[in-house]
């Protein structure tokens, strides 16, 4: 059965593809995707690899060239109106308007999607308490926090309690507490049932939320389709779960401290000579950790700092696309 047909997938799509007037290059090269109910998915890639295109395709925004795609079973292509009653979305950048309060806001959002007067006023209530804005819904948006905002933004994609939501990179710009603030917003919607489809260019972030991952690769006509799907765990263990690393006190220990390492982890190890860091993929990390601290005493080599630690999704997504991590 092909994966548009999976009526128990919340998001799936199946070879989508899409090539923009006067592009050589398709956005997207044979797309597919399933997500199950309930949870997030994190779409990762660099800069041009279709994500935002993809989004767009799902949310009904943009027809595809070829290809399924379906929101609870609701084919995007032909029961758009289906699909756009299933599904929230938040941009980039907040849709709210800043001269009026939270609650204004919500009950001017309500309306424009038909809800009664009493009901628009009622549904704003909910979201305010919902979304921890219950104390500031009178205050101007303009005076809100960037953390803030954004959940007025989710609050505003949760007015029909959607099926569905889709959050395009949602924490941009924001400060660490302004993020973890979202972060907690979006966890509470998925412990309610939302599904989630997320795209990002903060890798920890899609490690904090992800309960998947699907990364997409942007290079010449492989571009648009995803090379790698997995939970984080399993995506860092393609590129040979636990790493030691092993930082040297002075850079003439670090040969010794290269070949020593090398022989704990039977293989070629990676020396840094600007930070005296020597590192390499083990097999078991807790004897490859002592066998590295018996093996530095009996050298006499000077260690800063000594760990065993699982690959960073950084190390993946530049190992699985060969591309820059964007900030």
């Amino acid at each position: 059965m092909s994966i548009w047909r999976n009526m128990v997938a919340a998001v799936s799509a199946e070879a989508l593809r899409k090539r923009y007037p006067g592009s050589e290059t398709p956005a997207l090269g044979g797309f597919d995707l399933s997500v199950p109910p309930g949870t997030v998915h994190g779409l990762l890639g660099p800069n041009g690899a279709g994500k935002t295109t993809a989004v767009r395709i799902l949310t009904t925004l943009l027809r595809a060239d070829g290809g399924h795609a379906a929101i609870d079973g609701f084919d995007v292509a032909t029961q758009a109106p289906d699909v756009r009653r299933r599904i929230g979305l938040v941009g980039q950048y907040a849709a709210v308007d800043e001269i009026l309060d939270g609650r204004r806001n919500l009950v001017m959002f309500g309306r424009l999607f038909h809800l009664s007067r009493a009901d628009a006023h009622r549904r704003a209530d909910e979201l305010l308490a919902r979304f921890g804005l219950a104390d500031t819904g009178r205050r101007p948006v303009g005076a809100y926090s960037g953390g803030m905002r954004r959940r007025l933004d989710l609050a505003v994609s949760m007015i029909l309690a959607p099926a569905v939501l889709f959050l395009d990179e949602p924490t941009t710009g924001l400060d660490p507490r302004g993020r973890a603030e979202v972060w907690d917003a979006v966890r509470a919607l998925v412990a309610g049932g939302t599904t989630v489809l997320l795209t990002t260019q903060y890798l920890d972030e899609a490690d904090q939320l992800a309960d998947r991952i699907s990364v997409l690769a942007a290079s010449g006509n492989a571009g648009g389709h995803v090379v790698a799907e997995g939970t984080p765990d399993e995506l860092r263990s393609r590129i040979g779960g636990d790493r030691i690393d092993l930082v040297v006190r002075h850079a003439a220990d670090l040969p010794r401290a290269a070949a020593l390492v090398a022989r704990v982890a039977g293989t070629g190890a990676e020396v840094d000579e600007a930070t005296r860091r020597v590192a390499a993929p083990v097999r078991e990390r807790m004897e490859a950790l002592t066998a590295v601290v018996h093996g530095l005493r009996h050298e006499g080599i000077d260690a800063e700092d000594l760990t065993v630690r699982r690959p960073t999704l950084d190390e993946v997504f530049l190992q699985l696309t060969g591309a820059e991590v964007a900030a």
